[in-house]
């Protein structure tokens, strides 16, 4: 049998286990995603979901790649960044399994591991990548042994942003898919703040002047949700794009990898596929499936960090929420 290893991801609203061999053949993808009832995420009552489902997440995992854990040979889980009472949770079922079968474990970062599971699915070798999703904000290419990071976010995350937009639109979450459907139904553009500080970004200010279009006497008269949700992913995409164009240009890098779960947006898609064209970049977006948080790309990347520095030991294994992706050096691809 080929050699397995089982991915914990653990940083938010998704537990998720996946099983994926040296090769990179996915045996199965098994998630548990926590939604709130209203409001954003509370870390208590997502960590204490996935406390309760952690092990009938394994065990369906198991069943489906028709495998015991006996048969895995390393354990993934993501080690950083995220939130730091889920990270736990992944963190300890990691610990306990490979104790307990006595099987090695690899901590890896959960941004690092975005781009891996892209380069992987779409078979591209030296992206520039824009790494789009609820937690993370991040345009970033492989430079001098690291994936330096040349934009991000200084305050919300686009997914994080729409997201609250949806929840004070009355929406239930997730709002991306949404908002994305309702933007389609309109080309009624309003003037919304648009940051962009050098190379970073700032959304804070978008969100805040589009809640107020919500609540203007001019809503529901001038303009309608449909218009809001229209100028807001125009604003936000726009920001994106420049920034991403930018750094293509920078970097000269002949391959573009969209990824993250707001990769799934085609409007997103459509303008960072528009300026990868003009520079004579590939542009290739992460498979539907992967984009969102997932333990296969978990344990894509625990293979390669595993192939190339060997396993963590125990007192290795403590979470680092506030870790960047850029502060570890990328071994596998020296």
């Amino acid at each position: 049998m080929k050699k397995l290893c089982l991915g914990i991801e653990s940083t938010a609203h998704t537990f998720s286990i996946g099983i994926i061999d040296f090769e990179g053949n996915v045996y199965s993808l098994i998630n548990d995603i926590y939604v709130p009832e209203e409001g954003g995420l509370h870390p208590g009552l997502v960590r204490d979901q996935h406390l309760n489902n952690f092990m009938k997440i394994v065990n369906r995992a198991l069943t489906e790649a028709k495998i015991s854990i006996k048969d895995i040979n390393l354990i993934a889980f993501s080690q950083s960044p995220g939130l730091g009472p889920v990270l736990k949770i992944g963190a300890w079922v990691a610990r306990m399994l490979s104790q307990l079968v006595n099987i090695e474990i690899v901590g890896v970062n959960h941004c690092i591991a975005h781009i891996e599971i892209g380069r992987l699915k779409c078979n591209i070798k030296d992206p520039l990548s824009l790494y789009v999703s609820g937690g993370n904000t991040i345009v970033s290419a492989f430079e001098s042994g690291r994936y330096q990071i040349f934009g991000e976010t200084l305050d919300l995350a686009i997914g994080n942003m729409i997201d609250s937009f949806a929840r004070d639109a009355g929406l239930n979450h997730p709002g991306g898919p949404k908002i994305e459907k309702l933007a389609l139904n309109s080309n009624n553009y309003i003037q919304l703040p648009y940051v962009v500080k050098g190379m970073d970004l700032s959304f804070s200010g978008l969100y805040t002047a589009a809640k107020y279009l919500l609540q203007s006497e001019d809503y529901g008269i001038k303009y309608n949700l449909n218009d809001v949700a229209y100028s807001l992913q125009e604003t936000a995409f726009g920001m994106l794009t420049e920034v991403t164009e930018r750094a293509l240009a920078h970097t000269e890098k002949k391959e573009v990898l969209l990824t993250g779960g707001v990769a799934a947006n085609k409007r997103l898609q459509s303008m960072i596929k528009y300026i990868s064209k003009e520079h004579d970049a590939r542009f290739e977006v992460v498979p539907l499936k992967f984009a969102g948080d997932n333990g296969a790309m978990i344990g894509w990347t625990g293979i390669l960090r595993y192939q190339a520095e060997g396993r963590h030991e125990i007192n290795e294994t403590f979470i680092k929420p506030k870790e960047r992706m850029d502060h570890f050096t990328i071994p596998w691809r020296t």
